[in-house]
């Protein structure tokens, strides 16, 4: 039977030494620097290759555009608007609290939005097209549409109903949002105590990148407006429609109270039943009286409130030519291109190296 002592025991090495490591170092060292000429090669091949790409990259023009969000709460005024609830009604404002921080970025960029900017019309050498064309043509993509009877007769009409388009129009259009969504088009917010965004838009051509960013603003502005708005817009509708209705009542009573009293002029006193059409009338004038002075107040307190709601978007920079550009130089070329071309003959050789010193 085998026996070990504790001195067998402790002689067994558990972990490699400083030593076996710096071994292990040296022969990486020495295996890759014998394989210098590959890796100089490499590298000047991807520096090369970086050049290259930078000769053939266009300039990217950047458009900026801050906006400042105007919130203002209707608080103060339940009490003035308390007739309104005994109609069933509801003046009051706030109906576009959905769309604050994080929610209003999103919605800048959210595909309804920029597609619907994307069909809005610019003018460009007296003929109007729209965005989305515009963006077709600076990315030369009719010219491989030609062969194509399917894409070469698609075109994209300034303010078109997006209800009406084909599957293949709207393909292109996803297309288009996914490359200015992962390229172009970012919302930030330097503080989350300052409520001022920024919207930047970059392309290849200067002016779509301004007129982009404006549109967008333009664009999100108005659909924000009108969904903040459209409660207290419904409201102030329901009230003007039951004013002029009751406007139109009294002025029927009053027109009743003159006929009866031309019915019983110069009457017996005694005869007092024939005066009852008239104190019936009378009543009706003083009662829609009343209802028409509550329902004005608030017709003009409605007013107020949709008032109070709009502007909401409030441009504080708009971008201005000549717009700064974004520059792939050729000495960028060179440092990415020949760093990614050495570091991926890198990771080639060392693991080559590693299978090879596997399979023995």
């Amino acid at each position: 039977m085998l026996h070990m002592n504790n001195n067998d025991v402790n002689d067994i090495p558990k972990e490699a030494s400083l030593k076996d490591i710096a071994i292990i170092i040296n022969g990486w060292w020495h295996y890759l620097l014998s394989r210098y000429k590959i890796i100089l090669l490499a590298g000047i091949l991807g520096a090369a290759l970086g050049v290259a790409y930078s000769l053939t990259r266009k300039d990217l023009y950047i458009a900026n555009l801050s906006f400042a969000l105007e919130d203002d709460k209707s608080g103060g005024m339940g009490g003035a608007l308390g007739l309104a609830s005994q109609f069933g009604l509801d003046v009051g404002g706030g109906g576009g609290g959905i769309f604050v921080g994080a929610n209003l970025i999103e919605l800048f960029k959210s595909r309804s939005m920029v597609e619907k900017t994307l069909l809005m019309p610019i003018t460009l050498k007296g003929k109007t097209i729209s965005l989305a064309e515009m963006y077709i043509r600076e990315r030369e993509w009719r010219k491989g549409w030609e062969k194509n009877k399917k894409l070469r007769s698609v075109q994209f009409l300034p303010n078109a109903n997006r209800e009406d388009f084909t599957r293949v129009q709207d393909s292109i259009l996803e297309v288009i949002y996914k490359n200015l969504s992962s390229q172009g088009l970012t919302i930030s917010q330097k503080d989350k105590k300052v409520s001022i965004l920024t919207l930047e838009i970059k392309s290849t051509d200067e002016v779509f990148s301004k007129v982009f960013a404006e549109s967008l603003a333009n664009v999100v502005s108005d659909f924000y407006i009108r969904t903040k708005t459209r409660k207290a817009s419904i409201n102030m509708t329901i009230l003007q429609r039951q004013l002029d209705s009751i406007r139109g009542e009294l002025n029927g009573s009053i027109t009743g109270v003159a006929i009866a009293n031309d019915k019983t002029f110069a009457l017996n006193p005694a005869l007092n039943v024939k005066r009852v059409p008239s104190a019936r009338r009378n009543v009706d004038v003083q009662a829609n009286t009343a209802i028409l002075t509550e329902l004005v107040k608030q017709t003009e307190l409605s007013k107020v409130t949709l008032r109070k709601e709009t502007p909401l978007i409030q441009v504080v920079d708009k971008p201005i030519y000549p717009l700064a550009k974004e520059r792939f130089g050729k000495l960028k070329g060179i440092i990415y291109g020949g760093f990614t071309g050495g570091f991926l003959i890198l990771m080639f050789l060392i693991i080559k190296k590693l299978l090879k010193d596997l399979m023995r």
